[in-house]
């Protein structure tokens, strides 16, 4: 596992949330969008998700993690800079796949809110039927 000074990138993805994120040996600070994550997510649950790949390698003094993300609500958001991150993290180690993998870290959840349809309440709630 060696480390250099250069930026590592990694993008990711979740639902309508986009995140790019850059990974710099350092501290292991975390910002998004120029605020701190803890000030940015929240919820434990969102912060905790967010640095479950760092977690799983071993890396979380390691880094400084600077993320700009877009879209989606919160959630969504964590998820796609945690999908960023795993992803930043094997440009600098290809060998953490392996651990990446076994959490399902590197898997994109593709799962997006299904369309509302025409002449029904909702996606897949109807109006109610009337017999007379």
């Amino acid at each position: 596992m060696k480390q250099s000074s250069t930026m590592h990138h990694g993008i990711g993805r979740r639902k309508s949330a986009t995140a790019r994120v850059w990974l710099k040996s350092g501290s292991g600070s975390i910002v998004v969008n120029g605020r701190d994550y803890a000030q940015y997510f929240d919820t434990d649950a969102t912060r905790q998700g967010l640095l479950a790949p760092l977690n799983v390698t071993g890396h979380n003094k390691s880094y400084d993690i600077v993320a700009n993300v877009q879209g989606g609500g919160r959630t969504g958001q964590s998820d796609a800079i945690k999908l960023g991150i795993a992803r930043a993290l094997l440009t600098v180690d290809e060998n953490l796949r392996l651990v990446l993998r076994a959490n399902s870290l590197l898997t994109v959840d593709s799962r997006v809110k299904e369309r509302k349809k025409y002449g029904q309440k909702a996606a897949r709630k109807k109006f109610q039927f009337v017999k007379r």
